[in-house]
């Protein structure tokens, strides 16, 4: 799943070819019949300059993903700059409930 939802990031922004979800920072769940996953990347061997300076700002965001009716990923959203005050559940495409259960997304 975490490969899934990482090709659907590189999909939405392809310069990001050497990416990978931050270990122990990956949300999952389900929600009336949907999937999500949230997470923040970090570069990986490869990278170019020029993607490891993009990735300064970008990795910084966590990102927000849901399952198509097909089963692959879409990405959906990234948190605000700054991020809110209670994390994901700032992020109107997350549901309450899910937002609440992932901890809003803290990995204190």
């Amino acid at each position: 799943m975490k490969a899934a939802v990482t090709a659907a990031y590189q999909r939405s922004f392809p310069r990001f070819a050497h990416i990978q979800p931050v270990p122990r920072q990956f949300f999952y769940g389900q929600c009336g019949g949907v999937r999500y996953a949230a997470t923040r990347f970090e570069s990986t061997p490869g990278a170019t300059h020029e993607q490891l300076v993009g990735m300064q700002d970008e990795g910084s965001a966590t990102k927000y993903f849901r399952s198509t009716s097909a089963g692959s990923w879409s990405y959906l959203a990234s948190d605000g700059s700054p991020r809110g005050p209670h994390g994901c559940g700032d992020v109107p495409q997350i549901p309450e409930t899910l937002a609440a259960a992932w901890g809003n997304c803290s990995v204190g």
